[in-house]
């Protein structure tokens, strides 16, 4: 606990940057004065080390001269029905050709079909898909340190591959600027076996976490220098109000997309709709959102006894948030929500992340977190004071009951929000709160089904929508011509039941046999033409994970 209590002192209350006792002024953000590690020297400052980098590929093949996947059904993800068989060419990581074969059942004669490869893989009955895109996602945490030895970047990054995650934004960079872009360009020259990263750098402008930028001017000049050092965008917790419209006038200037996580500490200054009238490009979660519906309030109602340094209050309270809002079909509902579609917002829910508020036994128990959650990882899951996102030292079925309405009203506004053409994204923010990498992100599937989405909505937001987010839709996102080869091979259609997703697979019985069985869909990850055994690689995690329990046998076991 003492580690705890070092690494909270680390994050709370920084001070300015200086020189002498002036604050620094807007012209010395430069070379060497570390932009955009700004949280992560605090917190090595504490004694909590970034995540171990990933420095070489021991899995997948390729990419190879010319792959040819053949007889595919292909579910594109622009929101198109199935439609086979289908061969689909690859070329140096490239898709060059889609070749539809004949009928279903019935494949067209080989003279007429494309050319061989170098490498096939027969989809004759499979489905192929494109890869996952995970809109809110972290290669770890330095927090981890706090419960024992980290896992690797690896473990992180074969979880998500084993899961389908191809892309992931990396949102604020927990590790460091400089760090998450060597993991990113390693990345994208297949040097580790890791999906393609997008760098959003973390905005040092709060309170509650580290701030050294107290200017306009400061701000700007901040983000000419972190883009400048290769960052694709930036990640907000909020600011004072005049920094924060500074910083996104200038993030548009620059080109720098941008989320925000509308913190508690922030929100009573800028809601979501302020942000958004300001350039904002995707909320993060649901901070903000209520706050932009509420029409008899505008802060929301605490006891006197609230402290949001307590996290057990900070998340008990979030869970009422919702109801004190404007309800669905109000007035106040309708013209947030028609301003929003207006400015072509997009939001980024992040449901799977606050599931264990509603059912905590539920999550705690999930079927894989004995074979798949690192050892630290689940020791930082379990309840303490000083540790981010492990508040259950008195969670109650009262707070379940709020954290399940919050949820109906949340979820109703977001399929509205869908259903009248807006963008919502699939994000997992795994890493905290019993969600483990990978398995976080197929719950969150699961939670935009029950949202209202159709299956292939859900594909959707977890394919194209997510590549439109981040500026990559001639990039990556769907099955077409001309993109990166970032395709999903399953043996059966994924869209029967997204549990068969799970790298557990999920529980079934079969009939002949009598016998229980755990089935799951995925066969084969590709990224950019690289091809990644499933089976491989969770073999590799469940070698980690057992690896990590005998190194530490003092901390608890799932």
């Amino acid at each position: 606990m003492a580690l705890a209590s070092r690494a909270q002192a680390a994050i709370i209350g920084a001070k300015p940057s200086r020189r002498g006792n002036t604050i620094m002024a807007a012209e010395e953000y430069g070379a060497g004065s570390g932009v955009g590690e700004e949280r992560i020297r605090k917190l090595n400052a504490a004694g909590l080390p970034a995540v171990e980098k990933a420095t070489s590929r021991d899995r997948g093949a390729g990419p190879f001269g010319r792959l040819v996947l053949r007889g595919a059904t292909i579910i594109d993800g622009t929101g198109a029905p199935p439609i086979s068989p289908v061969d689909i060419v690859v070329e140096q990581g490239r898709i060059t050709a889609i070749e539809k074969v004949g009928l279903p059942r019935r494949l067209s004669r080989d003279a007429l079909r494309p050319a061989a490869g170098d490498h096939e893989i027969d989809c004759t009955g499979k489905y192929v898909t494109p890869g996952f895109i995970d809109c809110h996602g972290h290669v770890g945490t330095p927090y981890h340190a706090m419960s024992g030895p980290m896992a690797p970047a690896d473990y992180v990054y074969k979880l998500w591959l084993a899961h389908g995650v191809t892309t992931v934004r990396e949102m604020g960079c927990l590790n460091g600027l400089a760090w998450t872009l060597d993991q990113r360009d390693r990345a994208a020259r297949h040097e580790i076996a890791a999906p393609r990263m997008v760098a959003y750098a973390y905005f040092p402008a709060v309170n509650d976490m580290i701030k050294t930028i107290h200017t306009p001017d400061q701000a700007r000049s901040w983000l000419q220098a972190v883009k400048a050092l290769g960052a694709d965008g930036i990640k907000f917790f909020g600011a004072p109000p005049q920094i924060m419209e500074a910083a996104l006038d200038e993030c548009r200037k620059v080109g720098l997309r941008s989320g925000c996580h509308h913190a508690q500490q922030a929100v009573t200054r800028m809601s979501t709709m302020t942000t958004a009238r300001w350039g904002l490009g995707s909320q993060e979660h649901y901070y903000g959102l209520a706050e932009s519906l509420f029409e008899n309030r505008v802060i929301q109602d605490y006891t006197p006894d609230y402290d949001y340094g307590d996290e057990y209050f900070r998340f008990a309270f979030a869970g009422q948030t919702f109801r004190q809002a404007a309800q669905p079909g109000s007035a106040k509902w309708n013209a947030v929500m028609d301003e929003f579609l207006e400015l072509g917002f997009s939001f980024v829910p992040t449901f799977s992340i606050y599931d264990a508020n509603r059912d905590l036994m539920r999550t705690r128990r999930a079927d894989w977190h004995r074979d798949y959650t690192w050892a630290g990882l689940w020791n930082y899951y379990q309840p303490a004071s000083g540790g981010h996102g492990s508040y259950w030292h008195r969670w109650s079925t009262s707070n379940e009951v709020d954290w399940k309405q919050n949820y109906r009203l949340w979820m109703q506004f977001i399929n509205e929000f869908k259903n009248r053409g807006g963008r919502v994204c699939t994000g997992s923010d795994s890493g905290f709160i019993f969600q483990t990498f990978g398995f976080g992100y197929i719950r969150e599937l699961e939670l935009l089904q029950e949202a209202g989405f159709t299956p292939l909505e859900v594909l959707r937001a977890a394919t194209i929508q997510g590549a439109e987010l981040l500026g990559l839709q001639e990039e990556t996102g769907s099955i077409e011509v001309g993109k990166s080869a970032d395709l999903l091979i399953h043996d059966q259609n994924p869209l029967a039941d997204f549990k068969l997703l799970y790298a557990t697979g999920a529980m079934r019985l079969n009939e002949e046999t009598r016998q229980v069985e755990w089935p799951r869909v995925l066969r084969y990850t590709i990224r950019g033409g690289v091809i990644y055994d499933v089976e491989e690689l969770l073999a590799d995690v469940r070698e980690m994970v057992a690896g990590s329990r005998a190194a530490s046998p003092e901390l608890p076991v799932p």
